[in-house]
């Protein structure tokens, strides 16, 4: 789960609801507020990396400029190309934007639902246009805009999306760390591997037929910092033929004894 913020709409300090998201299982998020001055900017992604940290979390900034940090998130429009930093990713909306990628790491998709966040952009794709884009695009997707629900979590992953951003769920949410804990639940139970029941015939051991997206830890990748694996295909199915022996056992019968 990636929180964006959006203090216009945040019904408290963005760095308590943060904090608050944050207990709630959220590990990224985006700071936006692109319209502070610099220095009130750089102020507050200090205050929120030091928030993230103590979980072990990654704050990505929007636009260019990292505010003193290693990652940032950049607007379809540019700056192209993409700034050398440990990690960047890219907004995206169609499969044009997709084809312009170059050495991001990532994009969000959307909008996937309606959302006044995203006015201008639309009509909204729904899981079934954003599991097209998905199919084309060169870097794991984050699935963003209008999503709010535990189903609709669920559809993102099952659409191949490797994790879900959100605003107003969380900006608007009475109670931040029970919005956040509600999807990012919901999160892990789309996306953790359901493992096929083993199917036994005479002799022969079938394996499953592979995971779905699954959940990773640790690591300097783009998913496992994200703690998110990219949707894995099916894997093939293995046999295992045992063959049995039969031993003939010659039965002698004597005053009534078995042998």
């Amino acid at each position: 789960m990636v929180l964006l913020t959006d203090r216009r709409s945040a019904h408290r300090g963005l760095a308590e609801i943060v904090a608050g998201a944050v207990a709630g299982g959220v590990r990224w998020v985006v700071l936006r507020e692109k319209d502070l001055p610099r220095p009130e900017r750089a102020a507050l992604a200090a205050e929120l990396r030091a928030i993230l940290a103590d979980a072990g979390g990654t704050l990505v900034v929007a636009g260019p400029d990292p505010l003193d940090g290693d990652a940032v998130h950049l607007p379809a429009a540019g700056p192209y190309p993409p700034p050398r930093l440990g990690l960047v990713g890219r907004s995206c909306h169609d499969a044009a934007e997709l084809a312009r990628l170059t050495t991001e790491d990532y994009v969000t998709v959307s909008p996937v639902h309606p959302t006044p966040t995203k006015p201008g952009y639309g009509p909204p794709l729904r899981p079934a246009g954003l599991a097209a884009l998905v199919r084309t695009s060169p870097v794991p997707v984050l699935a963003l805009g209008g999503i709010e629900t535990p189903d609709q979590v669920h559809a993102c992953v099952a659409a191949g999306a490797i994790g879900v951003a959100v605003l107003g769920a969380l900006m608007r949410a009475g109670h931040p760390t029970e919005a956040a804990a509600t999807l990012t639940r919901a999160f892990a139970e789309a996306a953790t591997p359901v493992p096929a029941p083993a199917t036994r015939h005479v002799g022969t051991k079938v394996s499953g037929p592979g995971l779905r997206p699954g959940v990773t830890t640790e690591g300097p990748s783009l998913t496992a910092r994200s703690g998110h694996a990219r949707p894995q295909p099916s894997t093939e199915t293995k046999t295992e033929t045992e063959t049995t022996t039969a031993t003939t056992t010659t039965t002698t019968t004597n005053t009534g004894d078995r042998q």
